[in-house]
């Protein structure tokens, strides 16, 4: 695991949407496609906000969340949403995105069918991640009713109910996570730095986070 500390968090979004991208046009230069999992919550605001406005190929990006609340694009809880609002304009608006929800009233009438999208545009070729102060990334919670399967597969996503969580989730299981080319970990505060340092002390189980620390590079920033 590589950490990277920054003197604020301004200067770590910008550096990390500017390494992202980079990253892209790197990956692109091959003439295929490139994949792109990025978190939702209002910390990677500011990544998305540098990357909309980025001049890359981005017709040939593959865009996807790492998870999704099972909740209409309508309701202020959608990722989705966030993403059509932050990353998929601009410039980024010719990328495509990938979904992690359909309509049905429960994320198991649609899991085959948003399994098969995903599949179709892997290995991830960027993975950014979040980290909660309770160590679980993307949605996958310690104490969730399929961590087991999320940690190991064999579905690429899985759908996930946690305690505390207000709705079900769809989630990248960790072998996904694990399989991108780059992965990167978003985190902020002194707090959560203590939880990370926690974390690689204990099971997957116990701390999900540590399922993907292994060949990841975490930027860090106090505030």
């Amino acid at each position: 695991m590589e950490f990277i500390a920054y003197p604020d968090a301004d200067l770590m979004m910008v550096s990390l949407a500017d390494r992202i991208a980079a990253d892209l046009r790197q990956a692109l230069t091959g003439g295929g496609r490139a994949t792109l999992a990025v978190p939702g919550g209002t910390t990677p605001g500011p990544i998305f906000d540098v990357l909309a406005v980025t001049t890359l190929d981005w017709g040939r990006v593959d865009v996807l969340l790492t998870d999704e609340r099972w909740v209409p694009e309508s309701s202020d809880r959608s990722n989705t949403r966030l993403l059509r609002q932050r990353l998929l304009t601009g410039h980024a608006a010719a990328a495509r995105l990938v979904p992690l929800y359909a309509e049905a009233a429960m994320p198991e009438d649609q899991l085959d069918a948003l399994e098969a999208g995903v599949a179709a545009v892997l290995p991830l070729t960027i993975c950014l991640l979040g980290m909660g102060a309770d160590m679980h990334t993307a949605s996958i919670f310690a104490g969730a009713d399929r961590l087991d399967q999320a940690l190991s597969g064999p579905r690429l996503i899985e759908a996930m109910r946690a305690p505390g969580a207000p709705e079900p989730r769809v989630t990248l299981t960790a072998p996904v996570l694990q399989g991108a080319l780059q992965r990167h970990i978003a985190i902020i505060g002194q707090a959560k730095r203590d939880a990370l340092d926690r974390a690689r002390h204990l099971t997957p189980q116990q701390a999900p986070i540590a399922a993907v620390l292994r060949g990841a590079t975490v930027h860090w920033a106090e505030g």
